[in-house]
C-alpha cells in the first residue's frame, strides 16, 4: 500500500476536532492512577461508537480495542497510558482540571486522545488491513507496579509480533518526531534508609549520635557511587530525594529518614546498585556509631527499543514526515512501564514533539503549568496510522 502525506492528512484532519476535545475532556477530569474508573468507561463509550471493534477490559480501569482486518497478517499493538497526578493545577485556559489536587501534568490526556483517534480512523478502514490492531489504554503507568504488567499478565500481548507507543515530549519543539533503537529511558528504582543515632540536647552533641550529620554524610559518600565506583560509560544517576528529621531547634534527633532512586540502563549495574549503596551506609554509619535499616526496590525496566521494529518505523516515518521533522531521540533517566510490552513482544517507543516556548508552553513534565501544545495532537495520529497502513498492508 503506498502511503501519501496528503491522503494520512486529509483523514486525520477530519477526526483532529474529536481529539482535540477528547483530550480537553480528560484534561477536565483527571483520574490518579489505579482510579481512572470515569476515564476508562470514557473511552469504552467512545470506540464502542466507532463500530468494528471487539472491546474488553483487561482490568478494572483499562480498556483493550480489537479490529481485526479481513485478511490474516501481523498483529500489532499501540498503547496510551491515561492517569494523572496529584499535582495542582496552576494553568489559567478553559479547560483546566476540575479535580482539585489532581491533573494531567504529563501528557496522558493527550496520548488517549490521540489513539482514540487512530482508532475512529482504523476502524473505517478495515478492508485495507491484513492482520489485526490492538488499542491498549492502559491505567496506571505512573503509579509502580504500574499498569502494563498487569495488563501483560491479562492476556493483551498474546499473539502480538509488535508493540508500538509514544510520549508527547515537552523537551522537544512540536512538529518533530524522534526515534532511536536501544536504551530510551531509564530504569526507576527505589530506595528508603533510616539512619537510628541517638537523640539528645542540641547543646550537648557530644552526648548523641547526630542522625542529621551521619544522614549528611550517607548522602554526600553516596554520590561516590557515581563517580568512583561506576562505569562512566555506563549512564547513572542516584538521587536523595527526601531527608527527614528532627522537631524543634534544640533537639538532635534520634533518626533520620531518607528517600530516593536511582537510575540506570545496564542490567548488572543495576544489580549491583544495591550492593554499592549498602557498602556506603554500613561504613557510614558504622564509623558515627549509628545504625542503619536499608531497603531497595526494582522499578519498571528500561526501555529497550528493538532495532528491528524501529528501522521499520523510522523508515515509514521518513518516508511521511521527511528528515526535517525527523530527529535521533536522546535517552532520558526517566522511566516508562512500556518496558512491560518490550519483555512481551519486540517494540519501539518514541517521542512526539510538543513544547512550544513561543506559546510560553515550556514547563517541564510533571509541573503544575505543565500543557502541551495541541499541534501536536494530529502528528501523534498520523504517526500511528502511517505506521499500521505500512506494517499491516496486505503482500501484493
Amino acid at each position: 500500500m503506498s502511503i501519501v502525506l496528503t491522503d494520512i492528512s486529509t483523514l486525520v484532519d477530519g477526526v483532529l476536532d474529536d481529539v482535540v476535545q477528547w483530550r480537553r475532556h480528560l484534561h477536565e477530569h483527571p483520574e490518579l492512577s489505579f482510579e481512572e474508573v470515569a476515564t476508562s468507561q470514557f473511552v469504552y463509550e467512545t470506540l464502542q461508537s466507532f463500530g468494528n471493534l471487539e472491546l474488553s477490559r483487561p482490568t478494572e480501569t483499562s480498556v483493550m480495542a480489537r479490529l481485526i482486518g479481513n485478511r490474516p497478517g501481523k498483529v500489532i499493538a499501540l498503547r496510551a497510558d491515561m492517569d494523572a497526578l496529584p499535582i495542582e493545577e496552576e494553568n489559567e485556559f478553559s479547560f483546566v482540571s476540575k479535580t482539585p489536587g489532581k491533573m494531567h501534568a504529563c501528557g496522558h490526556d493527550g496520548h488517549t486522545a490521540m489513539l482514540l483517534g487512530v482508532a475512529k480512523l482504523l476502524s473505517r478502514m478495515k478492508e485495507s488491513i491484513a492482520g489485526e490492531v490492538r488499542f491498549l489504554f492502559q491505567h496506571a503507568e505512573e503509579l509502580f507496579p504500574g499498569g502494563a504488567q498487569q495488563m501483560v499478565n491479562a492476556g493483551v500481548m498474546d499473539g502480538v509480533d509488535l508493540v508500538l507507543g509514544a510520549h508527547l515530549w515537552a523537551e522537544l519543539n512540536v512538529g518533530k518526531i524522534a526515534v532511536r533503537s536501544g536504551p530510551l529511558m531509564a530504569a526507576p528504582d527505589t530506595f528508603h534508609i533510616s539512619i537510628i543515632g541517638k537523640g539528645g540536647h542540641a547543646a550537648s552533641p557530644q552526648q548523641t549520635v547526630d542522625s542529621i550529620a551521619v544522614g549528611a554524610q550517607v548522602v554526600t559518600n553516596l554520590q561516590h557511587m557515581v563517580s568512583r565506583n561506576a562505569d562512566p560509560l555506563l549512564p547513572m544517576v542516584v538521587s536523595v530525594t527526601k531527608f527527614i528529621a528532627g522537631t524543634a531547634d534544640n533537639v538532635i534527633p534520634g533518626t533520620a529518614e531518607l528517600a530516593g532512586t536511582v537510575r540506570t540502563f545496564d542490567a548488572a549495574l543495576r544489580e549491583h546498585a544495591p550492593i554499592l549503596m549498602e557498602r556506603i551506609i554500613k561504613g557510614v554509619t558504622e564509623a558515627h556509631r549509628a545504625t542503619y535499616k536499608f531497603s531497595y526496590q526494582n522499578g519498571y525496566r528500561p526501555v529497550l527499543n528493538d532495532e528491528a521494529v524501529t528501522v521499520e518505523l523510522e523508515d515509514c516515518l521518513l518516508s511521511i514526515f521527511g528528515e526535517e521533522v525527523m530527529e535521533k531521540a536522546i535517552p532520558t533517566m526517566g522511566g516508562e512501564d512500556f518496558s512491560a510490552y518490550q519483555q512481551a513482544a519486540p517494540g519501539t517507543f518514541f517521542f512526539i514533539g510538543a513544547g512550544n516556548p513561543d506559546k510560553g508552553i515550556d514547563a517541564p513534565h510533571h509541573h503544575p503549568r505543565f500543557t502541551v501544545d495541541e499541534d501536536a495532537l494530529p502528528i501523534g495520529v498520523k504517526a500511528f496510522v502511517a505506521a499500521v497502513l505500512h506494517i499491516l498492508a496486505p503482500a501484493n
